[in-house]
């Protein structure tokens, strides 16, 4: 467990420092080397984890200290065993035992006894300093304060929700791959090899259990795939037909560029102006057979890479604060700040507004994000319709609402569709 805790305090301490959690996680499994399976995992949960409950954690840790502390390893070493005294199933001397021995190792090295007392103190006390925590908004819900406020604003009846979903461990939903399976036929698979799950429409099933993509029969030979329900319903709503030319724009990691070539024998172009993650669109696409024109750029300047023929149908899933998925995310709570938001709204704008232009008369345009927040969403698509006379507002098929809140089955998501004026 030393190893565990060493590792898990740096990727803490890195994402607090500013760092994205995805990569400073793997690059600690990879200083992990050949470590066991059961250890790499627990570095991921116990960073997951403390980043999800930061909130608590540091209302507890504060009642627990006399004084601030001046060296922030040892804070993020008291986060983590917090973490695993309250939310995992570890024996508490183990965990007080190891953090002890770590405390040794960190820093100056002279937080041993500090240490020792605060996490006994914790477990003689925990239902008072818990509960105390818990009096506070952000110890209570575990998000920053205009996080908080925005939701309580903009969702009133439904912003203690949204908090709860975003705390909790993200649904596993596959979509299956029409070219090769049905939902009920691949279910029956999933049935065979011991997996419970449930269909949820015609190509998505949710698993009651996340598992390993290398328990999925057929994953690797392009039978399924792993999105969120919330994420697919984007290929659906963008309606496309065999023949059509199709742009995917900031199309990285390639899940809905997969989705739209399963759906119709399409001219696809997957835009993005990341290199190394569009590589990933071609790994995908190679492990379902699927083929498209991969194109590096910023979809806000089109005249540096597209080829001057229209686009008969546009996915504009714009980058955002990503506020609709910060269970997958935790790192978001902490390093996004409100003016983000702002910003994130003026690139919006300017790559809706370039890329209209790149759409056929009759053409459709589906705008979407990951976000919860109105000035990103609704008023984002509003302010376009505005800034476009010859944009027509169509309404979501099925009684599909624009806004999808988190919850048990999806993500939050955000769609608006459009369709160009002919004449």
């Amino acid at each position: 467990m030393l190893l565990v805790q060493k590792q898990a305090c740096k990727v803490v301490g890195e994402v607090l420092a500013g760092h994205n959690l995805n990569d400073v996680l793997q690059q600690a499994l990879a200083r992990m080397g050949d470590a066991p399976a059961g250890e790499r995992a627990a570095v991921q949960d116990i960073s997951y984890g403390t980043l999800r409950h930061l909130g608590l954690l540091r209302g507890v840790l504060r009642q627990l200290l006399q004084k601030p502390l001046t060296e922030p390893a040892l804070e993020q070493l008291l986060l983590i065993a917090l973490y695993q005294l309250r939310f995992t199933r570890a024996a508490p001397y183990a965990i007080v035992d190891f953090a002890v021995t770590q405390a040794e190792r960190t820093g100056s090295g002279r937080g041993k006894g500090l240490v020792n007392a605060i996490l006994r103190n914790y477990l003689r006390q925990h239902e008072i300093l818990l509960a105390k925590a818990g009096q506070d908004p952000v110890g209570r819900w575990s998000y920053q304060k205009w996080w908080i406020s925005a939701l309580q604003q903009d969702y009133p009846q439904d912003w203690q929700s949204m908090l709860e979903a975003g705390n909790l461990h993200p649904p596993m939903t596959l979509r299956v791959n029409p070219a090769h399976s049905t939902v009920d036929a691949y279910l029956q698979l999933l049935q065979e090899a011991g997996i419970e799950a449930k269909v949820l429409d015609a190509s998505a099933i949710l698993l009651a259990q996340p598992v390993g993509v290398d328990r999925l029969p057929g994953f690797f030979d392009g039978r399924v795939s792993v999105q969120d329900w919330g994420a697919q319903r984007a290929a659906r709503l963008l309606d496309v037909s065999d023949g059509q030319r199709v742009l995917d724009a900031c199309a990285a990691p390639g899940g809905k560029s997969c989705h739209l070539l399963e759906l119709a024998k399409i001219q696809l172009t997957a835009l993005d102006c990341d290199g190394p993650r569009l590589a990933k669109v071609q790994q995908n696409l190679d492990r379902l057979g699927l083929s498209a024109k991969l194109q590096t750029g910023d979809a806000a300047e089109p005249a540096s890479w597209w080829d001057g023929q229209l686009f008969d149908r546009i996915l504009a899933d714009v980058p955002c604060s990503a506020s609709g998925v910060v269970r997958r995310h935790p790192d978001i709570k902490w390093l996004r700040r409100h003016s983000d938001v702002a910003k994130f709204a003026t690139t919006q704008a300017k790559i809706i507004d370039s890329l209209w232009q790149l759409l056929a008369p009759g053409g459709k345009l589906l705008y979407a994000t990951c976000s919860i927040f109105p000035l990103e969403n609704r008023q984002q698509a509003e302010a376009f319709a505005v800034r476009h006379a010859d944009a027509e507002r169509l309404p979501l098929p099925d009684g599909v609402t624009e806004q999808l809140l988190p919850n048990a089955e999806h993500d939050g998501f955000y769609y608006a569709l459009f369709r160009k004026h002919c004449g």
